[in-house]
């Protein structure tokens, strides 16, 4: 099609255009014009925009993340362009994950151990040399001074006494101030105490039957610190708790079974009976509990 073709169509369609302005103007319509979608390019070119564009941040990824020395940029690409991997390319790949779980075990696995045993960021405590030994000699399956069965046994014996440790460096004057809110408490009018230390004291007798540790009951309850402070309430949320008897703390679940249906305790939990060194919420590690419970039903 010549330029005088181009002309003669663009003239016909402004006429058209120019015929049928006032018409459009003068219709009114509530349909709006469907949207045009125009394709922007090729596949090809949109493929190869596309690849370049999904190296944004690589850089970055490959030194702080896979710990390329980017002045190597040449063989990072002659890895690129491998396309079938063969014996070399193998060893090459196994060498560097080697290379690179020794960094995360120096940098990254013995520091946040440390952290876990000492609570902070300065004090070290595990041997970096005999971890990475051991570390080593059970991938290798050789010169192993223990079977791995006691490994675990070991470890995890081990971090719960410094966990427990840390806890009550930090969390210790909990405990002490528990023991002596019971041992206090003990003495007051009304209060009854077991075996285990559980503590309670009768404010409404119920009639009914008692849950077993199976059952599963309704019930209102208020928890508090010995400091007064509520962390949860039954009563706040204004619907009653189901659970079953066995599915709480040692502490509830040994004053459930000790009382009747339609009863009103005020319990008083050890810290051995409740959360122990775990923080749970608002109930900081070694916390004494006071909860007022009242048995609405044993659930059927």
């Amino acid at each position: 099609m010549n330029k005088t073709k181009y002309l003669i169509l663009t003239l016909a369609l402004l006429l058209f255009v120019g015929s049928n302005a006032d018409a459009r103007k003068k219709r009114k319509t509530k349909k709006k014009a469907e949207a045009v979608l125009v394709d922007t390019c090729s596949v090809d070119t949109f493929s190869y925009a596309y690849g370049m564009a999904n190296t944004t941040g690589l850089e970055q990824y490959l030194t702080s993340k896979m710990g390329v020395d980017m002045a190597y940029l040449a063989d990072f690409l002659k890895g690129f362009d491998v396309t079938a991997i063969n014996e070399e390319v193998k060893k090459a790949a196994a060498f560097y994950a080697g290379y690179q779980i020794r960094q995360q075990i120096t940098n990254q696995v013995i520091p946040q151990i440390d952290r876990e045993i000492s609570g902070n960021d300065t004090t070290e405590t595990v041997n970096k040399a005999l971890f990475i030994e051991g570390f080593r000699n059970a991938i290798a399956g050789e010169n192993q001074k223990m079977d791995m069965k006691r490994a675990d046994s070991l470890t995890l014996k081990q971090m719960t006494f410094y966990h427990n440790a840390l806890m009550e460096r930090k969390y210790g004057a909990n405990r002490k101030a528990g023991e002596e809110f019971l041992k206090a408490n003990a003495k007051n009018k009304g209060v009854e105490e077991t075996k285990s230390g559980l503590q309670y004291k009768i404010l409404v007798k119920g009639n009914g039957e008692k849950p077993e540790k199976t059952s599963k009951v309704k019930v209102h309850y208020e928890g508090k610190l010995i400091d007064g402070t509520v962390f949860d309430s039954s009563y706040k949320r204004n619907e009653p708790a189901v659970f079953p008897c066995d599915q709480v703390i040692k502490g509830w679940t040994e004053a459930l079974t000790l009382m009747p249906v339609g009863s009103k305790w005020e319990i008083y939990i050890p810290q051995e009976l409740g959360y122990g060194s775990r923080e749970a919420g608002k109930i900081p590690p070694f916390s004494t509990l006071i909860f007022t419970v009242e048995l609405l039903e044993i659930v059927k």
